[in-house]
């Protein structure tokens, strides 16, 4: 298999547990391209135009997207559901329509002169990110979080802060698509504004609704949805349609996923009694 190959997947894990951490809070956010657009672009403006080190770049390009996550979550954080959804789809377009009028950074034509990235790096990040997913899965903030997502109401009922939550989880997101944005740019050594699209967002949400919408899901999902198409050099340009097609079929067939939250529910169950039964 091809290294580029499983560059592509350590890149798509990083930008699906971006938006995995919005939809745990709740939130059918569909703006993960657009935090990846910015996160690529600034990132390629300091490595190339500013001569810093990639991962420090990485880092100062993650936490500037963090800021602008949390700016626009204010607004956005009003609307739920649907109407959530559309809004950062508006988002998404905002900013390729902004990437492509700014001559800095090359606008229509693109920016290129990355360099600086591998495989190893590429899935370091991968780790880091998931364990930042787990910290938090595993905290006080994700057990709030995680009772958002089952009943807004009944949470704010119990004492929760649900709009702080909600921006705190808006802005983490936005920060961990900065980085899968940033090691996309710099494996690719070229970006144009058509990359960061509404389709990229739509192809990491197929990406989490196969996974089932869970960490484990994701680890399954995001390498079959990856690798499955370029098993399938015929595809060519029908790569959307590929992907089209699994999503009707997974809603039809499967529609909680392929590693679904009450199958981990039942795993972590059925290990954590082997594991009393042979300490007794």
């Amino acid at each position: 298999m091809s290294p580029v190959i499983w560059a592509y997947v350590g890149i798509n894990l990083i930008l699906t547990l971006s938006l995995y951490l919005n939809f745990y809070c709740g939130q059918f956010s569909l703006g993960v391209a657009a935090f990846m657009g910015l996160g690529a672009y600034l990132s390629s403006v300091l490595t190339v135009t500013y001569g810093l080190n990639l991962n420090l770049a990485l880092l100062i390009s993650s936490a500037v997207t963090c800021v602008v996550g949390v700016l626009l979550a204010f607004p956005a954080l009003r609307l739920k559901g649907f109407y959530l959804a559309i809004a950062t789809i508006g988002l998404v377009e905002i900013f390729r329509v902004m990437f492509k009028n700014i001559p800095f950074i090359g606008g229509t034509a693109g920016f290129s002169g990355m360099v600086g990235t591998s495989l190893p790096l590429i899935y370091a990040w991968v780790i880091l990110t998931l364990a930042l997913v787990w910290k938090i899965e595993h905290s006080r903030l994700g057990w709030a979080m995680r009772a958002i997502h089952q009943d807004e109401t009944v949470a704010e009922m119990t004492g929760l802060n649900t709009t702080y939550l909600k921006v705190v989880s808006f802005g983490i997101g936005a920060a961990v698509a900065a980085i899968g944005g940033g090691l996309y740019a710099h494996y690719m050594f070229y970006i144009d504004p058509d990359a960061f699209g509404f389709h990229r967002s739509l192809i990491i949400l197929l990406f989490l609704v196969f996974g089932g919408q869970t960490m484990w899901g994701i680890l399954v999902g995001v390498p079959i949805l990856t690798i499955l198409p370029e098993c399938v050099p015929q595809l060519g340009g029908m790569r959307m349609v590929f992907y089209g097609a699994i999503l009707v079929l997974i809603m039809n067939l499967r529609p909680q996923g392929m590693v679904p939250e009450d199958l981990v529910r039942r795993v972590h169950g059925r290990y954590s009694h082997m594991r009393g039964t042979r300490s007794q």
